[in-house]
């Protein structure tokens, strides 16, 4: 007799936190330079951090952490300090200060120890060629990190078996904007970090619609051609081993009764044990799902870099720039940042101008939380060597003194028999 899946039965449902924050390093307001050496020991006032954040409406001061400092920049993690004013134009009196001063000793010294890393390098051409030419490429280097906060709401189920449940009846679900995440907010400037927070009050309970409610669904196995909403008990399947004869047939031409079967031909659907339903997976049974609203924030900084140098530098890419000591001439942070302002380096200003307008776009679901801005000044030394006819450059870059070769070097001897795996260009 067929019977209704869907039945009448329905399933039965049943830190005080403190008044200021703690202070942090906070350089510069917005349109201001401080210099690098005036960073140690400098504190803003709560009032202060909320004065910054209240520069744009799209991101309520109430919700900042306490923030307790922030790291370097990537590539001012070693980074000499400029303890003098922000003087000199390009190529003038900045590359003045900042030059590196080099004798042929050192230069032959910096390039042996590079060439030896190298196992399939010869050290004769920098042990006895002539240095025909030592000149100054300095470089500088801008960055803009903006720091911002990504929030998105996604919906969470799972099998409801009872229980509390935080619904509207607890009190009004709070918008993606409101949550207080104070407690979760991390050191500014961090690359990235993630965090998954259930919305109060959001959860609800609903009907599970694989099953409609009721907890199982049709057997797919012994009521295949069913009508949708329809299923039929106590159907047999044909036993594999007799093909429903009840009997075993031999090759002598004798039959046995089918063990299997018990000599009925028949055997209960494997799959729900013919009862015509099967235990909904969805709702584990329960006809019932539990859903919630999870918030995703995100915290990046997204990075804006820039580096301007002279011709005999080009050839060098960005990123060793990029990771080379160098001075610092400036060190902003601010909501948002603005060029500096150098009184007597015009290059510098245009320089600081195009670092800010190469700000990289924001996520429409993100709010920037604020911005750090830093202009700083490599000292880049390019030496070339000759020898009859022939001749090869190389740089020394930073104040660590790191060695940058691009291509040629005189004497290479990797026929693809060692390890180095230069031959492969890898």
């Amino acid at each position: 007799m067929d019977e209704p899946l869907l039945s009448d039965r329905r399933s039965e449902l049943g830190e005080k936190e403190s008044d200021k924050w703690s202070s942090y390093q906070y350089v510069g307001r917005a349109g201001s330079v401080i210099p690098t050496a005036s960073l140690p020991g400098t504190e803003v006032s709560v009032e202060e951090i909320r004065s910054a954040a209240a520069v744009s409406d799209a991101y309520p001061p109430s919700i900042h952490a306490p923030l307790v400092g922030s790291p370097p920049p990537y590539h001012h993690d070693q980074a000499i300090v400029y303890q003098g004013g922000y003087g000199g134009s390009y190529g003038g009196t900045t590359n003045e200060l900042h030059r590196q001063t080099l004798d042929e000793v050192e230069i032959r010294e910096l390039l042996i120890d590079h060439v030896g890393h190298r196992c399939c390098w010869g050290s004769r051409p920098a042990r006895t060629w002539k240095i025909q030419a030592v000149e100054d490429c300095n470089v500088y280097v801008g960055t803009l990190e903006t720091f911002t906060e990504e929030r998105e709401t996604i919906k969470e189920t799972e099998p409801y078996l009872g229980g509390n449940v935080d619904g509207k009846d607890k009190g009004p679900e709070p918008g993606i904007w409101e949550l207080d995440l104070r407690s979760q907010f991390p050191v500014l400037f961090v690359p990235f970090m993630e965090s998954r927070v259930t919305i109060p009050h959001s959860e609800t309970i609903e009907k599970c619609s694989d099953c409609g409610g009721r907890g199982d669904i049709v057997c797919s196995t012994c009521n295949a051609n069913q009508e949708p909403g329809f299923y039929k008990a106590n159907q047999m399947m044909q036993c594999p081993s007799c093909y429903g004869r009840g009997l075993v047939a031999h090759r002598d031409g004798s039959d046995t009764k089918c063990v299997k079967c018990n000599a009925t031909g028949k055997l209960p659907c494997a799959t729900c044990g013919s009862r015509g339903l099967i235990k909904c997976e969805t709702c584990h049974g329960g006809g019932s799902l539990l859903t919630r609203n999870i918030a995703i924030i995100r915290w990046k900084t997204l990075s804006t870099r820039k580096v301007s140098g002279t011709s005999g530098a080009a050839s060098v890419p960005d990123d060793v720039f990029h990771r080379a000591k160098g001075v610092q001439l400036c060190n902003t942070q601010a909501y948002q940042c603005t060029p500096a302002l150098f009184a007597d380096s015009f290059f510098l200003n245009k320089f600081s101008s195009e670092v800010i307008a190469d700000r990289a776009p924001v996520a429409l679901t993100a709010r920037v939380i604020c911005e750090r801005h830093t202009i700083s000044v490599v000292p880049v030394t390019r030496v070339t060597m000759t020898h009859r006819n022939r001749s090869f450059s190389f740089y020394i870059i930073g104040y660590s003194r790191e060695v940058y070769l691009k291509d040629y070097y005189p004497s290479r001897f990797c026929w693809g028999l060692c390890p180095c795996l230069e031959w492969l260009k890898l």
